[in-house]
């Protein structure tokens, strides 16, 4: 097996997360009162986040990010437009396209609806 890390990120609420995550192709790989894991893709090559509760987080201050590095990013981009998240600006939930930055990799960026940053990287 492929060495792997899954960012632990805050849910204020897991059904919120899951449904809003559900939309961009992840599914449930486990979930209690105090943990949930979502999975994107197949084993091997799977995008996987964790949530812990947080109630109490404010999405507006919330400073919890991570990176998914995938194959596809105009595919997760395409799914990101079907599922009506809007478009760059302010508010959350809110996707930025992607862009390639000074350091040649090819990024968008998805702020959650508990304000984490997530940034979806073009894999080489």
């Amino acid at each position: 097996m492929t060495d792997i890390a899954t960012p632990n990120l805050p849910s204020r609420d897991f059904e919120t997360t899951a449904s809003f995550y559900a939309r961009l192709g992840f599914a449930y790989g486990y979930r209690d009162d105090g943990w949930m894991i979502l999975h994107r893709g197949p084993r091997g090559s799977r995008a996987v986040l964790e949530f812990f509760p947080h109630a109490e987080l404010n999405p507006t201050e919330s400073w919890f990010s991570a990176c998914i590095r995938l194959d596809d990013l105009a595919s997760m981009v395409q799914q990101l437009e079907a599922s009506e998240v809007p478009e760059g600006g302010t508010g959350i939930p809110r996707f930025h396209r992607s862009k390639t930055q000074a350091s040649g990799l090819t990024i968008a960026y998805l702020v959650d609806p508990d304000g984490s940053l997530i940034r979806l990287i073009q894999n080489d």
